[in-house]
C-alpha cells in the first residue's frame, strides 16, 4: 500500500462526483486500470483490482504460478521458484503467488495518461446521469439557490450543486432575485449543447401553476380534482379550468380554500398574479360563459368548424369581458380554444354608446383621464360636444382633440 500513496492523492477527488453511483464508479476505475495492465503486461486475466471509492484508493494484485527455474514460458503468468521463495520461503512449485502492483510499476507517464482518461470517462458519465435525472423530472418543481445573475439568464444551483438555467424569458416580469436567494421553478426541458446537459427552468410555464396547485391543494395531488386547462399571462392574470371526479367536492371551492387560504400562497409566489378558477365543462357555450367571467353574456353565436364565437353583451359589460389591455378576452380565448369576438347588444330604443376607457388601446390613458375629469366619460358625450368647447374645457392641444375625435367617429362609422 505504501507504493500506492500517490494513487490516493491522484484519484481521491473522484469520490465527490454526486451523480454517479458507487458500482458505476468502481467499474470505470477497473476499466481504466485494466487498460493499463493490458498495455504493460499484455493481459489482465490474472489481475485482481480492488477499488475503495470511499477512501479514494485502489489495490492491484497479480496472480502467478510457481514453476521450476528455467521453465518459465510467460513471466506475466508464471514466476520461477527462486523468486517465489524470496517473497515467502515456504512456497513450493505449483502453488500460486499473489503480488501487489504499485503505481511505481506503471511509470509516471502511464499514470498521468490514465488519470486524464479517468477524468474524461467520469465527466461523460456525470453528464449522462445528470441528463437522465432531469429528463425524468421535467414538469416537476425544484427549489434552488440563485448563484449568478446575467442579463439574459440566471444560474441556479440545486441541493447537489448541479447548475440549472432560468432564462429571462421564463421569469415573471416582476421577479427580482439576488445572489443567495431561494427560488422555485418548474423543470421545463433538458437540452444537450455540445454534449453537455442544459437544464432549463421556468416560472412562466403553465406547468409551474399546475404544480403549485398540486402542492397547495391535496385534492389535486390525490387526483380527485383534475386541472383540465390553463391560460396564463404570467404575473398578471391566469384562468384555470378544473373538474372534480367526486360529486361531493366543489373543485373551485377546494382550489381557492377557506377565505382564499390555498390560492393566496400561489398568488404570492406568482407575484400577485390574479387567478380565476372556473368549473370545466364540455358544453362549449357554458364554458365560454364561465371563461369570460366576470362579464355577463346576453347571447352568442358559435362556429364550431371555424373555432370562432361571437359574444353579445350589454355595453356596460363589454369592458369587463375584454379586461385591462384585453387580458380577460385573450385568456378566455386560449382557455376555451375558440377565437372570441365581442359585440355590444343594443336594444332598438337604446342609443349606442361606448365608455371612453374601452379606447385605451388607441387613446393615451392620460388623455382619457383629462376628458373624464371634465365630465366626458363616454364616446357620445365627447362627440356631442363642439370641438371648440372640447379644446377649451380639456385644455388639450387642437391636434390631440382632433385625433381623439377621429378615433371616436371611426368607431360609430364601423
Amino acid at each position: 500500500m505504501a507504493g500506492n500513496i500517490d494513487l490516493v492523492e491522484s484519484f481521491s477527488e473522484f469520490k465527490q462526483y454526486k451523480n454517479i453511483d458507487r458500482p458505476t464508479m468502481m467499474k470505470v476505475l477497473e476499466d481504466v486500470f485494466k487498460t493499463l495492465l493490458r498495455k504493460k503486461y499484455g493481459s489482465d486475466d490474472n489481475f485482481d483490482i480492488i477499488v475503495n471509492t470511499e477512501k479514494g484508493d485502489l489495490e492491484i494484485w497479480r496472480k502467478r504460478e510457481i514453476v521450476p527455474d528455467g521453465e518459465v514460458d510467460d513471466y506475466n503468468q508464471q514466476i520461477p521458484y527462486s523468486q517465489a521463495v524470496k517473497i515467502e520461503d515456504d512456497f513450493e512449485v505449483g502453488e500460486e503467488v499473489y503480488e501487489e502492483i504499485t503505481l511505481i510499476d506503471f511509470g509516471r507517464r502511464a499514470i498521468l495518461a490514465a488519470r486524464q482518461t479517468l477524468i474524461s470517462r467520469i465527466l461523460e458519465l456525470e453528464k449522462d446521469e445528470l441528463y437522465k435525472k432531469y429528463s425524468d423530472r421535467v414538469g416537476d418543481i425544484i427549489t434552488g439557490e440563485v448563484y449568478q445573475i446575467w442579463k439574459r439568464e440566471m444560474l441556479v444551483l440545486d441541493d447537489e450543486s448541479n447548475e440549472l438555467i432560468l432564462p429571462r424569458g421564463e421569469q415573471i416580469k416582476s421577479d427580482y432575485y439576488k445572489k443567495g436567494d431561494t427560488i422555485r421553478a418548474v423543470v421545463k426541458k433538458v437540452e444537450l449543447r455540445n454534449n453537455t446537459p442544459r437544464i432549463i427552468l421556468s416560472r412562466t410555464d403553465n406547468a409551474f401553476l399546475a404544480k403549485m396547485l398540486e402542492l397547495e391543494v391535496p385534492e389535486v395531488f390525490e387526483g380527485v380534482i383534475s386541472i383540465r386547462r390553463i391560460a396564463r399571462d404570467p404575473g398578471e392574470r391566469a384562468k384555470v379550468a378544473v373538474e372534480s371526479f367526486d360529486d361531493r367536492i366543489d373543485p373551485v371551492g377546494a382550489c381557492v380554500g377557506m377565505k382564499g387560504s390555498r390560492i393566496h400562497g400561489i398568488v404570492r409566489e406568482l407575484r400577485n398574479e390574479n387567478i380565476d378558477i372556473i368549473n370545466y365543462t364540455q358544453n362549449i357555450r357554458l364554458f365560454i360563459q364561465r371563461a369570460l367571467t366576470p362579464a355577463q353574456i346576453v347571447s352568442m353565436d358559435v362556429d364550431e368548424e371555424a373555432k370562432r364565437v361571437a359574444v353579445y353583451l350589454k355595453p356596460e359589460e363589454v369592458s369587463k369581458a375584454i379586461g385591462k389591455g384585453g387580458v380577460n378576452i385573450r385568456l378566455a380565448s386560449r382557455l376555451v380554444g375558440y377565437e372570441i369576438d365581442v359585440f355590444r347588444d343594443i336594444e332598438e330604443h337604446e342609443e349606442y354608446d361606448i365608455e371612453l376607457d374601452e379606447f385605451a388601446d388607441e387613446i393615451e390613458p392620460w388623455i382619457i383621464d383629462v376628458f373624464k375629469s371634465v365630465g366626458l366619460d363616454t364616446a357620445r358625450s365627447v362627440l356631442d360636444t363642439s370641438r371648440e368647447d372640447l379644446i377649451r374645457r380639456s385644455d388639450l392641444e387642437e391636434e390631440t382633440v382632433d385625433d381623439v375625435l377621429d378615433v371616436l367617429k371611426s368607431e360609430f362609422e364601423d
